[in-house]
């Protein structure tokens, strides 16, 4: 079993920042994506970045050069930094395990990000 938890969600006004951090813990697979995915009500949950275990990196088209995804490989930790952002930001964010041996999602319990003035 893998365990996710996030943290650094919180409240910002447009044009700020935050970040996103998630650590992986218990029975992690040598092979494995982590990413972050965001929902808000009534729609469905959208990947937000990825990275694959070699370092390489997928973002969404909204990031548009906004975020910048990142992985610690030694500490199984992935962070999103989120720049520049907009009320259409506001989600739940939600910090992703895919594992690339068994093809398994795990999921942290996830985080508000409110962008409002």
């Amino acid at each position: 079993q893998v365990q996710v938890a996030e943290s650094g969600g919180g409240l910002v006004q447009p044009g700020g920042s935050l970040r996103l951090s998630c650590a992986a813990s218990g029975r992690i697979p040598s092979h494995f994506d982590m990413g972050w995915y965001r929902q808000v009500p009534g729609r469905q949950r959208e990947m937000v970045a990825v990275v694959l275990p070699g370092g390489r990196a997928n973002y969404a088209d909204f990031v548009e050069g906004r975020f910048t995804v990142s992985r610690d490989n030694a500490q199984n930790m992935v962070h999103l930094q989120m720049n520049s952002l907009k009320p259409e930001d506001t989600a739940v964010y939600y910090c992703n395990v895919y594992t690339l041996t068994d093809y398994r999602d795990y999921w942290g319990q996830g985080t508000q990000v409110t962008v409002s003035s």
